[in-house]
């Protein structure tokens, strides 16, 4: 039996009244009589009436509505971060809608000219690992459709940005690494194009260089596609672990190429750390509990969400063009356990 939510029409018919009475009564407006009101809040009660935002979002010319696109929902940063979107979300009474675009550029045009047609009030995005053009988002936003990137930034769109420190999280990891006494400390990061990547690359390239290490390109591998396909990953491991002086640690720089490089070293039979530290970029719950223990640098995502979805209602509900915009940078934590600490397994 298919489920029907009670409309105002409902009650209207139901109490021999008008759809606009029913409607002012449930407003409180004081051109309805007392009576009338506690009449009709009494039947809604009743029959638990629910106002549909979606509804009262159209005459007000809004949908009520926030559109979300990530990379995957399965990947614990960005799972943390949607629960951040919707904690403030739900509170102002706007619907969440997701879409993953699985580090497809293709698949991310898509989603936006969806939500675009869907008439949503505005988007949170973080960019896909393929995406080199930002021309899609720069339409719409010209356009006047309010957005706010967070995490993976488009630096050359004009709006609100929310970041964790990057350049701190890698710096901080890299010399934790240095001072464990690893001496060849080897990168796996993904696209180039990612603002993450570039952040993350000059916090470790700033670490060696502070500590007298020099700098080996062919010890930094890019996954273009952020660590979703298994084969690439695969293939950047067994370049580093070719090499005629192998690293003695890696640093990963997001949270699928660290689990995976980690899950790729123990199939391989490579003993962590006495052969090969690891530490990486990750928010995976599971970190702990790994074999050994895995050290990571871990981004506020939740702390992410609610920002970037603080600043989205409020360019959506300014009366007045918004021409002054944020970058709010978030602290990261370092996490030390023991894939990365010298001599403790």
């Amino acid at each position: 039996m298919k489920f029907e939510a009670v409309t105002i029409k409902d009650i209207a018919k139901a109490l021999n009244l008008s759809i606009s009475s029913v409607s002012k009564a449930l407003r409180g407006s004081h051109e309805i009589s007392e009576e009338t009101k506690k009449q009709v809040h009494s039947y809604a009660r009743k029959m638990n009436y629910k106002p549909n935002p979606i509804a009262q979002g159209l005459r007000k010319g809004k949908s009520k509505s926030i559109g979300v696109v990530v990379t995957n929902i399965d990947n614990n940063f960005f799972s943390q971060v949607i629960n951040g979107v919707e904690s403030v979300a739900h509170k102002k009474e706007y619907n969440v809608v997701i879409s993953q675009t699985h580090e497809s550029y293709d698949r991310e045009v898509l989603a936006v000219q969806n939500f675009a047609a869907r008439s949503i009030d505005g988007l949170i995005i973080s960019l896909s690992a393929e995406t080199k053009k930002q021309d899609h988002f720069k339409k719409l936003h010209d356009s006047g459709l309010p957005m706010v990137f967070f995490d993976r930034v488009a630096n050359t769109i004009n709006t609100h940005k929310v970041t964790s420190n990057n350049f701190l999280g890698a710096y901080n990891a890299t010399r934790h690494l240095i001072q464990q006494g690893y001496k060849r400390i080897a990168h796996i990061t993904s696209a180039n194009t990612l603002s993450i990547t570039f952040e993350r690359l000059e916090g470790y390239v700033k670490a060696l260089k502070d500590y007298g290490y020099p700098l080996d390109e062919a010890c930094i591998k890019y996954c273009d596609h952020g660590g979703m396909l298994q084969s690439e990953i695969s293939a950047a491991l067994q370049q580093l672990l070719s090499m005629t002086k192998m690293p003695d640690a890696i640093f990963t720089a997001s949270d699928r190429l660290s689990t995976s490089v980690f899950s790729l070293l123990k199939s391989k039979h490579i003993k962590i750390p006495q052969q090969i530290a690891i530490i990486g970029f990750t928010n995976s719950i599971s970190a702990d509990i790994f074999d050994p223990p895995l050290s990571t640098i871990s981004q506020p995502a939740y702390e992410m969400g609610q920002t970037a979805t603080e600043l989205l209602i409020r360019l959506i509900e300014s009366r007045r063009p918004v021409t002054s915009f944020e970058k709010i940078v978030l602290d990261n934590t370092l996490h030390i356990r023991e894939s990365s600490r010298r001599g403790e397994m």
